[in-house]
């Protein structure tokens, strides 16, 4: 595996202030996020699909999904968890794993089998729109389909991904595009060990690739971090 599973770190963090512009939208049954294009510069044949972590649709991605669309971009975020994401800040002892195969309740569960429809509907909503050419951007949890998709012919041209989780090193492998990955220094979920083994199997790829190393922070940095901590 490139990235070990999730773990109780993938749900803490702080909550960012602001006001979302965007709207709330549908994709067939999928509730989803999207905010328009703003600025001077609107690219009309690009989208990016934001895929979140696993407190999915909230104030911190949509303030994100905002502001790729403030630099241009049309952003949508799918709910990847078909209404049951989890809140922020879960209670010590919670049962991530059991949350992930069985969902809550045991009846929802959030494996590829579940999410990859959800992904698969997402990319041919956007196509359907006229976007000819779509950036994935992954969160954690989101990463895993971001890698999963830029497999030949599965939709996505260019991914980016931040402290990634659940990635299989065959599906880093099968990728198919420029990808970027944004790494904490201090991450049990992708340690040194886990970065550096995808370093290797981007490089056999042959496809352009970025690792970027932020010191200073831990698992969850680019969502959910304390903005008060410079």
């Amino acid at each position: 595996m490139a990235s070990n599973p999730p773990a109780q770190c993938c749900t803490v963090g702080v909550k960012h202030e602001g006001q979302p512009v965007g709207k709330s939208t549908k994709i067939g049954s999928i509730e989803a996020y999207v905010s328009e294009p703003t600025g001077k510069t609107v690219h009309k044949d690009t989208a990016i699909l934001f895929l979140p972590d696993v407190i999915g649709i909230w104030q911190n991605s949509q303030l994100m999904a905002d502001q790729y669309a403030a630099n241009g971009y049309y952003t949508i975020i799918p709910d990847l968890f078909n209404g049951d994401a989890l809140t922020l800040n879960r209670p010590d002892g919670f049962d991530l794993m059991s949350w992930l195969t069985k969902g809550t309740g045991g009846n929802n569960p959030h494996t590829y089998e579940a999410v990859d429809p959800i992904v698969e509907k997402s990319i041919k909503y956007l196509q359907e729109q006229g976007f000819k050419k779509i950036g994935a951007v992954g969160y954690c949890f989101g990463a895993k389909y971001v890698a999963r998709f830029m497999a030949s012919g599965k939709g996505i041209d260019v991914g980016y991904v931040a402290h990634p989780s659940f990635v299989e090193e065959a599906e880093l492998s099968a990728i198919q595009g420029p990808f970027s990955i944004s790494a904490a220094e201090t991450d049990q979920i992708f340690p040194a060990e886990k970065r550096h083994k995808s370093e290797e199997i981007l490089q056999k790829t042959g496809q352009p690739y970025q690792i970027n190393l932020f010191s200073g922070v831990v698992h969850g940095f680019s969502v959910r971090c304390d903005l008060t901590k410079k």
